[in-house]
């Protein structure tokens, strides 16, 4: 008799705990609280989701207005970027950012901004971004645009006085744009 009993009390048991977990999964309504949900933070303003908004695609869109050369820019590299990246860009404490503007091969394994980066406007996005490493997001879109002149100039993808803006950094073929191999099917 009592493991009958004994019976009956676990299937009572498991189906009340299922009833529990049953319960327990079914998703939350929008807006509602729940138990051991923090809270926090407030939705984002329309205003404020600007300021977050810094996606810029190869083909220029996202990019800001703005202006800068390579002779505005080697200024702007020697007192920000130099003291990591070398002098001219060569290297130092972080990575060399100027090479020969070849794509690299088995030979020459070089990953610097003219030997391997597919578009000029991905410089300056990681530099916007990243850069510099203790206050990122503190360079103005001119002197963004000035130092990715200065690192293109240096790397002899353009002229030292060719002017950088949203439409002309777009346009910028890298030397290596081909060297990928895609793998979405486009």
């Amino acid at each position: 008799m009592f493991m009958r009993e004994f019976l009956l009390l676990v299937l009572v048991l498991c189906a009340g705990g299922a009833a529990l977990a049953a319960d327990a999964v079914q998703a939350p309504k929008l807006g509602t609280p729940q138990l051991g949900t923090p809270q926090l933070g407030t939705p984002m303003t329309a205003e404020e989701l600007v300021k977050w908004d810094l996606t810029i695609f190869p083909d220029g869109r996202g990019l800001p207005q703005g202006r800068g050369t390579a002779v505005e820019g080697k200024a702007i590299f020697e007192s920000q970027c130099a003291s990591c990246h070398g002098e001219g860009g060569r290297g130092a404490t972080a990575e060399e950012l100027v090479g020969e503007p070849k794509p690299p091969h088995k030979d020459n394994m070089s990953k610097t901004i003219g030997s391997y980066w597919p578009y000029a406007t991905t410089l300056f996005d990681f530099t916007r971004r990243s850069m510099p490493p203790m206050a990122p997001g503190s360079l103005s879109a001119d002197q963004l645009y000035a130092v990715t002149a200065y690192l293109l100039h240096a790397n002899g993808i353009i002229g030292e006085k060719d002017e950088l803006t949203a439409a002309s950094l777009a346009k910028i073929k890298m030397p290596n744009r081909d060297g990928f191999v895609k793998v979405d099917g486009e």
